[in-house]
C-alpha cells in the first residue's frame, strides 16, 4: 500500500504505544491527525513534535473519550483511525472504577466509533489487550493455549475487581457490536504487557512494572503474563491498517513468563543490580500457558526477543532517569 495522500487518525497519541505508532506512520510517509487531551500540554506533545516528518505531517487535535463528536472532525477524510486511547493502570481497586476505567474505555472507544461511522472510515483498529482474551474461569496450564477466539469474561471480571480487565473487555465487545451493526471495518489488536523503549518523558504503567523489579522494590508480584515489545505492537498496527487481508483480531505475545523469570534475565543482564527477591504472597506461581501466534504470523508481524526487549526497556529507563546504576 502506497502512503501518499493517505491520512491516518491516532487517538491518545501521546501515550506509550501510540507515539511508537505515530512514529512509524510518519516514517512511512502517513499524514497523521493525532488527538492528546491537551495540544498546549508540552509533556504531553514534545516528543510528537520532534518526530521525523512531524513537522510536515503530524497535526495535534484536542479531543475528549467522553464529548459526543468530539473526533467528528478529527476522523473525517481519514483512510483509517487507530483507536489506542484508553486509560491503564496496575491498580486493581480503583476509587471509581467507572468513571476512571469503565467509562472512558466503553463510552470513549464508542464516541470513536460513531465518529467513524459520521465519516465512513474505511477501516478502524482499536489498540485492545490480552486482558480481553484470557482472563476467565479456564484453567490454564502449560499445554492450555489461547488465541483469537478466546474471550474474557465480563461477570468473573466483574467478580475478582479487575477493572481495567474489565473495561478492555466490555470495550471491546461494545466495539464489535457497534461495528456489525453498523458496517464498520474493524480490526482490534490484543497485545500482551508491553515493554521497551520509550519516547514519551513520563512513565507508563507497563514500563513501571519493570522499575519495580529494579528500584529497590523488594517484592515483585506473583503474576504470570504474556510479554511483547512496543515497537512490534506498533508496527502490528501498521501492518493491519497496510495488509487488505487483515482481519478480526491478533493476540500479540512473544513470551509468557512469570515476574521471576523476568527477574532470572534482568539478573543475566545486569548481574550487579539489586533486585527484587520476594514474591507479594506465599501462593503457588500461576502456570505458564501459551497464547497461538499463527495469526500474527500471517499479518507479517516478527517478534524481537524478550531478553532484549528487557535490555532495551532498562536502558530506556536509566537514560531517562527513572533509575540510576
Amino acid at each position: 500500500m502506497s502512503s501518499e495522500g493517505k491520512v491516518v487518525c491516532v487517538t491518545g497519541a501521546s501515550g506509550f504505544i501510540a507515539t511508537w505508532l505515530v512514529k512509524e506512520l510518519l516514517q512511512r510517509g502517513y499524514t497523521v491527525r493525532a488527538s492528546v487531551r491537551d495540544p498546549c500540554d508540552p509533556k504531553k506533545t514534545n516528543h510528537l513534535r520532534v518526530l521525523h516528518g512531524a513537522e510536515e505531517r503530524l497535526h495535534l487535535y484536542k479531543a475528549n473519550l467522553l464529548e459526543d463528536g468530539s473526533f467528528d472532525e478529527i476522523v473525517d477524510g481519514c483512510d483509517c483511525v487507530f483507536h489506542t486511547a484508553s486509560p491503564f493502570v496496575n491498580d486493581s481497586d480503583p476509587v471509581d472504577p467507572q468513571a476512571e476505567l469503565l467509562d472512558p474505555a466503553v463510552k470513549g472507544t464508542l464516541n470513536v466509533l460513531a465518529s467513524c461511522k459520521k465519516a465512513s472510515v474505511a477501516k478502524v483498529i482499536v489498540t485492545s489487550s490480552l486482558a480481553a482474551v484470557i482472563v476467565n474461569t479456564k484453567p490454564k496450564s502449560p499445554g492450555f493455549i489461547f488465541d483469537e477466539t478466546s474471550f474474557s469474561d465480563p461477570q468473573f471480571c466483574e467478580q475478582i475487581k479487575l477493572w481495567y480487565v474489565l473495561s478492555k473487555t466490555l470495550a471491546e465487545e461494545a466495539a464489535w457490536k457497534f461495528s456489525k451493526e453498523h458496517g464498520i471495518n474493524l480490526i482490534t489488536i490484543n497485545p500482551g504487557m508491553v515493554m521497551g523503549p520509550l519516547l514519551q518523558p513520563t512513565l507508563n504503567t507497563s514500563s513501571a512494572a519493570i522499575l519495580n523489579l529494579i528500584d529497590g522494590t523488594p517484592t515483585f508480584p506473583n503474576v504470570t503474563i504474556g510479554w511483547v515489545d512496543v515497537r512490534d505492537v506498533a508496527m502490528a498496527h501498521v501492518l493491519a491498517f497496510e495488509s487488505p487481508s487483515a482481519n478480526s483480531r491478533y493476540c500479540l505475545v512473544e513470551a509468557v513468563a512469570h515476574y521471576s523469570d523476568l527477574l532470572k534475565i534482568i539478573h543475566e543482564l545486569y548481574p550487579h543490580l539489586k533486585l527484587a527477591d520476594k514474591c507479594a504472597d506465599d501462593n503457588p506461581f500461576p502456570p505458564a500457558f501459551q497464547v497461538s501466534r499463527e495469526k500474527a504470523k500471517s499479518l507479517g508481524v516478527e517478534y524481537r526477543p524478550l531478553k532484549a526487549s528487557m535490555k532495551d526497556t532498562i536502558e530506556s529507563l536509566r537514560e531517562k532517569g527513572f533509575v540510576t546504576f
